[in-house]
């Protein structure tokens, strides 16, 4: 078992978070991004903020002291709260640029073009929020899974544009935690998005893979979905590189056998190389790593 679950619970109140869109919308993002310095220097003094990520940062920056510690939470929460305003200002006022490859463009159709569905697999890293508007120029349908709480008062970026979600969402707290949505959606040779990097449910569908120094549990959903439909997984990563500007990068292709079967110990081999694959992206981007809470195990 891991110290404590994730929540998608905001920080903020939606007050708060009205304030940016306010600014954004009238001002633009840079003056935003000076209203967020304070805001995140107040947050990064408060222990329960500094709490959720101390985790991650004790293995990321070990044998650290104090004043450190507190400067590498401020750098961490300070790139959060930017690609939050950047995904804010993406729907608002439509200023929102992706950069990648022509190879790894070409490499995206190639493996659509084999008629057997693709997963994206990707984590909570970067951009990653706004990484669906670089499947703009795509025309085979999208499908993400995604779970909202309630209490979540983040808005996506099309939500402040006023438009239409632009890919299907399935919710993994949905009947059969969405598996059978994403079957068909990869059967008929769409593109289902997932993250790799985050659980949901209990442990029985996870596999104990080793991430920073430790282990971590990861969902093996992908892999087996990989499996029984054939469909190729590409591994990418989102990272912000500017105001408004990121790169996607493909950072591994996994193929996943057929027929591997229910058991999870199968699955084990792939996830590890989804994990070590965002370690060399973290170790790389240490300020980009936005999974607040402590995914280790005891």
């Amino acid at each position: 078992m891991t110290h404590q679950r994730w929540t998608s619970r905001s920080i903020g109140s939606r007050l708060q978070h009205g304030i940016f869109y306010l600014l954004i919308r009238t001002l633009g993002r840079r003056p935003a991004y000076v209203l967020l310095f304070f805001v995140v220097l107040w947050y990064t003094l408060r222990p329960m903020t500094r709490a959720r990520s101390a985790p991650y940062l004790a293995r990321r920056f070990p044998k650290t002291g104090r004043l450190q510690r507190l400067r590498h939470c401020f750098l961490l929460n300070w790139n959060f709260g930017l690609t939050l305003i950047d995904r804010a200002a993406s729907g608002i006022l439509g200023q929102f640029s992706i950069t990648a490859s022509q190879d790894d463009g070409q490499t995206l159709k190639t493996l659509l073009s084999e008629g057997r569905g693709l997963i994206l697999l990707t984590g909570h890293f970067g951009c990653w929020q706004t990484s669906s508007t670089g499947l703009d120029g795509i025309e085979t349908p999208v499908h993400v899974l995604m779970h909202r709480a309630p209490d979540d008062i983040d808005r996506q970026h099309f939500e402040h544009a006023g438009t239409d979600a632009p890919f299907r969402i399935i919710d993994p707290c949905g009947y059969l935690g969405g598996s059978l949505e994403m079957l068909d959606a990869l059967t008929k040779g769409h593109i289902l998005g997932i993250m790799g990097d985050r659980t949901f449910g209990n442990d029985r569908n996870t596999v104990s893979v080793p991430f920073l120094g430790g282990s971590v549990r990861l969902p093996f959903s992908a892999y087996r979905l990989a499996s029984v439909t054939g469909a190729p997984i590409l591994v990418f990563f989102s990272s912000r590189i500017g105001p408004g500007q990121a790169r996607h990068e493909i950072a591994r292709i996994i193929r996943v056998p057929r027929g591997l079967g229910r058991s999870r110990e199968n699955y084990i081999p792939y996830a590890r190389q989804f994990a070590l694959a965002l370690e060399e992206m973290v170790k790389a981007n240490p300020y980009q790593f936005f999974n607040f809470y402590d995914m280790w195990e005891n």
